[in-house]
């Protein structure tokens, strides 16, 4: 049997770009990760179970760079590992085949190089200089869509393209394919878009098989006949889940945590194909077992308190969502910059094809009538546009890193750190470490559940993303291979 290809995960966070590359056959010899919190989840799951906070105090605390690599996880910036000439020399004489991972890039720049004090510039210009040490294969680097577009001013490259040409100019060169994938293309529940770029060795593969002109594939436009909206890139993951007859589609929140409505599983109604994969799946993670796994009691499953009056702008938030109408109408009161007459108008507007009574669904009354209506979005006005109830017939949206931006279509109360994981393709199986929330003041230094969870890449657009990869190596490496062994005949 051959050896699996290896990977190195730069920015790890909790795992869910490792955990997809398991999936799709790689073998992670190195994750890199700053936070001591996010770091203890991937410690736990692939790396071994803690029992004793101390043990795990230790190992980031106490062990130096190169004895936390050997166990497969190092808890420093990156800088730290560039520093070290005994992990570079084991990774390069491992001959690592995939670098991955997410550095901030928004602000990056070329012209950073020449500019080593621009902070937003360190991180992706150090991701570079790894990939330029180690020299890998292929290479994967993640980030935000709106990257495609900011600061992108008179004409000027956007940091995402910037990025593209430094990588493709780094090392002997690399064969760059920009790409735009949604996650509810490849199998998750969640309309989450991102940007990657995907590069492979140009003395593996010729760079007639990127695009020339460097435009960003997007996984919309990919379709089961391939002649319908245009040829995928020969680097590009094939897309998974349709909005077509016939085809597999769209997973939905009801997919996603239908079963999940009680503190234990819900096992009175239809469960989906997908809960019952996330709810059996252990593959790849050593604490499924550690102390028996509970098929009855999800873990990371635990209901946020909240007041009355939250909870009762949290029933209207799911009214609005029924009937269609915006969110944003509750904060209409609080616009201080007109008057009261145009609140007056705006709000009536929004609520104009209102039928009354409202109820809740457990047929409560919410609203009588539209004097009632009214009252009701004075008495529960908020500042916030971006809280809305989700919709168990649609797929979730991004999954961000603050817990309150979403309503669980039927509870009054935010999704529960498990149930976002579902919407991100995290099995039930992985267990997340470390407090679940924290306060305003430090969230720039802590990374609880909720922002580990928000953070992470879905282990199963990674899988699509190793898969492709996979296939692309294994086809690269066979060809040098028959090239090689032709020279040496001749």
């Amino acid at each position: 049997m051959n050896s699996p290809y290896t990977c190195v995960d730069l920015f790890s966070g909790c795992g869910g770009l490792s955990l997809g590359l398991k999936q799709a056959g790689f073998e992670v010899k190195l994750a890199v990760e700053k936070s001591p919190m996010a770091g203890e989840t991937y410690y736990h799951n692939f790396i071994q179970p803690i029992h004793d906070p101390e043990e795990w105090r230790l190992h980031h605390e106490e062990l130096s760079a190169e004895t936390q690599a050997k166990s497969g996880l190092v808890i420093r910036e990156l800088a730290d590992v560039l520093a070290s000439d005994e992990i570079l020399s084991w990774l390069r004489e491992s001959e690592i085949d995939l670098v991955a991972g997410g550095p901030p890039c928004q602000g990056f720049s070329l012209a950073g190089r020449r500019n080593p004090n621009d902070v937003r510039n360190q991180l992706p210009w150090q991701f570079l200089t790894f990939v330029e040490k180690i020299r890998p294969k292929a290479v994967i680097i993640e980030n935000v869509s709106g990257m495609r577009h900011a600061f992108r001013k008179h004409g000027a490259v956007s940091p995402f393209d910037e990025l593209r040409i430094a990588l493709s100019e780094t090392g002997s060169g690399y064969a760059v394919q920009p790409m735009l994938l949604n996650a509810m293309h490849f199998g998750a529940p969640q309309n989450r878009q991102r940007v990657f770029l995907v590069a492979v060795r140009n003395d593996l593969v010729a760079e007639k098989f990127v695009d020339p002109y460097g435009n960003t594939w997007n996984s919309a436009l990919d379709s089961p006949d391939v002649t319908v909206l245009g040829k995928r890139p020969f680097l590009a993951p094939k897309r998974t889940h349709f909005d077509l007859v016939g085809e597999p589609q769209h997973l939905t929140v009801r997919d996603a945590i239908s079963d999940l409505l009680d503190h234990s599983y819900n096992e009175e109604g239809p469960v989906s194909e997908y809960a019952r994969e996330m709810r059996s799946d252990t593959r790849f993670l050593k604490a499924a077992f550690d102390g028996g796994l509970d098929n009855n009691e999800p873990t990371s499953h635990v209901r946020r308190r909240h007041s009355e009056h939250v909870k009762e702008r949290f029933r209207l938030y799911q009214f609005f969502s029924r009937a269609s109408i915006h969110s944003g109408v509750l904060s209409i009161p609080k616009k201080a910059d007109i008057s009261a007459y145009a609140r007056r108008k705006m709000m009536l507007e929004a609520i104009s094809g209102v039928e009354y009574p409202v109820s809740n669904r457990d047929g409560t009354i919410l609203a009588k009538d539209q004097r009632a209506m009214m009252r009701l979005l004075n008495k529960l006005a908020t500042k916030k546009h971006s809280q809305r109830a989700l919709k168990w017939r649609d797929p979730s949206p991004t999954v961000v890193s603050l817990p309150d931006d979403y309503v669980h279509p039927s509870e009054p109360r935010i999704p529960t750190v498990r149930e976002l994981a579902r919407f991100q393709s995290f099995p039930d199986a992985f267990k997340f470490r470390s407090k679940e929330t924290t306060g305003a003041h430090r969230r720039r230094l802590e990374v609880p559940q909720y922002t580990q969870v928000g953070n992470a890449v879905p282990p199963r657009l990674a899988k699509a993303l190793g898969d492709r990869l996979h296939a692309v190596l294994r086809t690269a490496t066979r060809e040098v291979e028959t090239t090689e062994e032709s020279i040496a005949v001749a």
